[in-house]
């Protein structure tokens, strides 16, 4: 999963994508408001992480134009205010959470997870592709009840394509969901992580993962 982290202290943005990469998300972090609500309203993100005290254009009216324009993605409002009538204002403005700072990564981590186990057509606690289960909390990963040892990021992918199995998912998608913005959009990272992910499911034939020829790849049904 994507998450967007607007935050102006570059220092703790830095702190913020390292701790939550070493969870298996792809994290982008940008320092204004205008900036993040660019890359908020392409639809990519899973969850938004969103400070209110931004240059250029604060967060709550960041918040307020992409509830407008229907971008739904979970946002968690942060800020060092902490009184009563800000986190109204926050959830007002169309947060689904908000924490103060300072705040411990650790609490951070449990919203976020909290705001990605709400009930979606997307998110479950476990989601079943043949003989395979993913339980989502410790991602964790079995076939035909046996643990199967991915890296994060084999993780990442093998859960995107079985939320969309059955569905072709472009090299593109991939990219734009496991990956954050700073990687080369030419680079052919998607196959060579498709090709772990066969090589660990002993998929020979395709008999789970098919390439669906100058179109990407379908998790089968």
């Amino acid at each position: 999963m994507r998450i967007l982290v607007v935050e102006d202290n570059e220092k703790l943005g830095r702190y913020i994508k390292e701790f939550l990469e070493g969870d298996g998300y792809a994290v982008d972090v940008v320092t204004d408001g205008a900036s993040g609500e660019r890359m908020a309203l392409s639809g990519h993100h899973d969850c938004i992480i969103l400070d209110i005290m931004l240059p250029e254009k604060d967060g709550v009216t960041v918040c307020k134009d992409l509830r407008e324009a229907d971008i739904l993605t979970p946002i968690i409002m942060a800020t060092a205010r902490g009184e009563l009538d800000d986190r109204i204002t926050g959830l007002d403005s169309g947060a689904d959470d908000y924490i103060v700072k300072p705040f411990a990564l650790e609490e951070l981590r449990a919203r976020v997870r909290a705001l990605l186990r709400r009930p979606t057509e997307r998110v479950g606690e476990k989601l079943y592709a043949k003989n395979i289960v993913i339980e989502t909390n410790g991602r964790t990963v079995t076939q035909n009840g046996t643990a199967l040892s991915l890296t994060l990021k084999e993780y990442t992918v093998l859960e995107y394509l079985i939320r969309n199995k059955g569905r072709v998912v472009s090299r593109d998608d991939l990219l734009a969901h496991c990956w954050d913005f700073a990687y080369d959009p030419l680079s052919n990272i998607t196959d060579a992580y498709i090709k772990q992910l066969r090589k660990k499911l002993h998929d020979k034939n395709e008999t789970y993962i098919r390439t669906a020829r100058g179109a990407g790849y379908t998790f089968n049904a």
